[in-house]
């Protein structure tokens, strides 16, 4: 049972000087013989770094998305051009109008294809409905997370247009990949909007394993000094043995883990787990 994770593209670029960098991520998962794919970056440069890394994304059976913002799945277009072969996996709500609001103004953060562009390239999809989704053995899918711990607060400049109305968005429709290994779940995240530890507590209380690493972004950018202390606190637990977060976590927070975990690492473009 062994697995490989590999990031493709993270904000941050790594020693492979041919790799190049952009804000997003998008992560490749090798387990068992089944390929499968999290999240597409921005644009298609996620594909030329998979090249460099000799990675045959043809062979993908699965792409999953996080959520609906540009930098999650803004490569999926250009992934396209290559393999329209793969299922793929969002959650509900995830074509949602998603917008940021800054200085007084309505900026659009969603996704640049809808349906209409899976029917015309002839990509099978399904909308996740389930809190928990076996995808291949031993890879979940996990959603529908209960906003149990109260200090982790979305930013209310994120916003949904519905019926002609900016509406706070709750971010429903993220979701997270949970890969399990003989030492435990690695889990994949995405931005954590709904919160870093309401995903992770949900995923451990569907599946009953322990989390062993936690790849991915947590969006502890935005977090206020008193929940940036409890989350990195929360990660103290014992049984998590890697923490390689990056992407929408922020310089305060990682700066803050790295001190205080010995087991963080900074997971940027070409970095890769290996579990066996």
């Amino acid at each position: 049972m062994s697995v490989k994770i590999t990031t493709l593209i993270e904000n941050s670029p790594g020693e492979h000087h041919a790799l190049k960098a952009e804000h997003g991520i998008s992560i490749f998962i090798e387990k068992d013989g089944h390929m499968i794919l999290f999240d597409t970056g921005q644009s298609g440069t996620f594909i030329e770094n998979a090249k460099q890394l000799r990675i045959d994304l043809t062979s993908l059976e699965h792409v999953v998305l996080s959520h609906g913002h540009y930098d999650h799945t803004g490569g999926l277009r250009s992934l396209a051009k290559i393999t329209t072969s793969f299922k793929l996996l969002m959650g509900q709500g995830f074509f949602d109008e998603k917008y940021g609001y800054k200085n007084n103004s309505h900026e659009y953060l969603g996704n640049n294809f809808g349906e209409d562009f899976l029917a015309e390239q002839k990509i099978a999809y399904q909308y996740v409905d389930q809190q928990s989704t076996e995808l291949v053995p031993g890879v979940y899918i996990v959603t529908g997370f209960p906003r149990v711990h109260k200090d982790e607060v979305i930013n209310p400049r994120f916003k949904v247009l519905r019926n002609g109305s900016f509406l706070p968005d709750a971010f429903d429709d993220e979701i997270l990949l949970a890969v399990d290994t003989p030492k435990g779940l690695v889990v994949l995240l995405g931005c954590s909007h709904p919160g870093m530890k309401n995903m992770i507590d949900l995923t451990t209380n569907l599946t009953n394993r322990p989390v062993y690493a936690i790849l991915g972004g947590t969006h502890l950018v935005e977090a206020s000094k008193n929940s940036l202390a409890k989350s990195i606190d929360y990660l103290q637990n014992d049984n998590l043995k890697v923490i390689g977060v990056s992407h929408c976590t922020g310089q305060i927070a990682t700066d803050q883990l790295a001190v205080a975990n010995d087991r963080y690492f900074h997971n940027h473009t070409g970095s890769s787990l290996f579990v066996a």
